[in-house]
């Protein structure tokens, strides 16, 4: 049956809990191992990469997860389709329907993967929009998970904008039960149905976990100069990192612009797991394969 991955609410508790327990046997099973082809197989499936913005980690974790599995992907940039201009969404998404397997798009508007997703006969996944990246956001509980074995009692700060990432997060920590505290200037909240403030340092009390965001997101450059304003306040440095907790975890999806919304010195520093973060997203996003293209057996569904 298809199913679609268009935002984090596609996904209930119970299944967030089995794609963490999917995505920890895969990571900890090699390639080509028989445990490994026992949990999920793409042989002889192909996948269309739909990609309005450019990225390093979602198409080459996206690619080498599909070729680990066994499939084929086909990257399509804007110059190959020119979605909704060249030829409308809806006949992108029926003739892709004819040839592939499932598509993985990475767009500017929310819409536009809404709008394939529709018209669409086979799955179809979100690698980023204006208003969510609910990939990053698997991957990036995953990361805690496997950090501290549990959510419980645990204090997770987002610093900065109230952007695509902070939503996915939200939502996700909300379904997990991870209590998260969002910090974000005065007009730049995430429009999302939970509290944030506007006090990074109230935000960051105590917290076992810290993460940032670029401040101004693709397709926001003309803003930059008036962020850059806005959010000096909102930077992770060793400063403002004296309120959490001295062994707090700093998170960053990446690429990172150094000396605006993180220092350097943090980023790099032992505290970091940004390249944990970084490579579960190729664990994850197998997982996330596996559970919508309906290829995985029960062999998945491990004992706790």
């Amino acid at each position: 049956m298809k199913k679609d991955f268009l935002s984090i609410i596609d996904l209930s508790k119970k299944e967030v809990e089995e794609l963490f327990l999917l995505t920890k046997r895969l990571k900890q099973t090699k390639i080509g191992d028989v445990g490994h082809r026992q949990v999920v197989s793409l042989q002889d499936k192909v996948f269309a990469l739909v990609f309005e913005k450019p990225s390093l980690r979602t198409r080459v974790t996206f690619e080498t997860a599909i070729y680990e599995l066994g499939g084929s992907p086909i990257y399509l940039s804007p110059q190959d389709i020119g979605l909704g201009k060249r030829e409308s969404i809806p006949d992108v998404a029926r003739n892709l329907s004819l040839w592939v397997s499932g598509i993985i798009a990475r767009v500017f508007a929310h819409q536009s993967i809404v709008e394939l997703a529709q018209y669409a006969t086979i799955p179809v996944i979100n690698a980023l929009s204006d208003l969510e990246h609910p990939c990053q956001a698997l991957a990036d509980l995953f990361t805690i998970y496997e950090k501290f074995k549990s959510f419980d009692g645990l204090k997770f700060a987002y610093i900065g904008d109230g952007n695509n990432v902070c939503r996915s997060l939200m939502l996700l920590a909300e379904t997990c039960g991870l209590k998260l505290w969002v910090a974000t200037p005065k007009g730049y909240e995430p429009n999302a149905k939970l509290r944030t403030l506007n006090d990074p340092i109230e935000a960051i009390r105590n917290a076992d976990v810290v993460y940032t965001d670029v401040w101004a997101s693709m397709g926001q450059e003309t803003e930059k100069e008036n962020r850059m304003k806005i959010f000096k306040d909102f930077q992770i440095n060793k400063e403002l990192l004296k309120y959490a907790k001295p062994e707090c975890l700093i998170m960053h999806c990446l690429p990172a612009h150094r000396g605006e919304e993180i220092t350097s010195e943090v980023l790099d520093s032992k505290n970091s797991i940004v390249l944990q973060q970084a490579s579960n997203r190729l664990h994850t996003q197998k997982a996330l394969l596996a559970m919508l293209e309906n290829l995985h057996t029960d062999s998945y569904r491990l004992e706790r």
